[in-house]
């Protein structure tokens, strides 16, 4: 499996008890979802190894408590700690409308209502307080909010997000 056909699930936070148990952090709305996997993969020096669960629980809302087989003691479990993990993009539920996944746009065409298609997008920076769809105009990199007033529509069928930016957001880019 490649790290490109999965999505990041969570981080493996803090261990759980001496047998090894571990808390993973669920990043997701909706943790119970992944209450009950058979398995995943935990990114090991920036390889995919799969691990198999022996068993599950919801811990406090946003964690997994989790006992994966082969992982036995607090030492075994220390050499997982921090490390992220994944599953197939092929598990993840269907949104539809105006909702997405920020994989799911890359290499989508960005059209404004009054501008018109003004480039493709490349990538969705969602390090900063604000996320931003990262978007290629020739050479020109454009930073655009991903803002939910900003967002028209998402045309999955023609790979289009038509978006109502403000006069001259653009503009000062070209």
């Amino acid at each position: 499996m490649r790290k490109e056909d999965c999505f990041c699930l969570g981080k493996i936070a803090k261990k759980f008890s001496f047998k090894g148990e571990v808390l993973i952090y669920l990043d997701t709305d909706e943790p119970e979802l992944y209450e009950n996997m058979e398995s995943v993969f935990v990114e090991c020096n920036k390889q995919l190894v799969p691990f198999f669960i022996e068993k599950s629980s919801l811990h406090k809302n946003d964690f997994l408590r989790v006992r994966f087989e082969d992982i036995n003691s607090e030492e075994e479990a220390d050499s997982i700690l921090g490390n992220n993990v994944l599953l197939p993009l092929l598990l993840l539920p269907k949104l539809s409308g105006n909702k997405f996944y920020f994989h799911e746009v890359i290499g989508f065409e960005i059209e404004d209502n009054r501008l018109g298609v003004f480039g493709i997008i490349q990538g969705v920076n969602d390090n900063s307080a604000q996320p931003l769809f990262e978007v290629l105009n020739g050479e020109l990199e454009i930073l655009i909010p991903l803002i939910d007033h900003f967002l028209v529509k998402i045309d999955r069928v023609n790979k289009k997000v038509h978006v109502n930016l403000p006069e001259g957001l653009v503009e000062m880019y070209l």
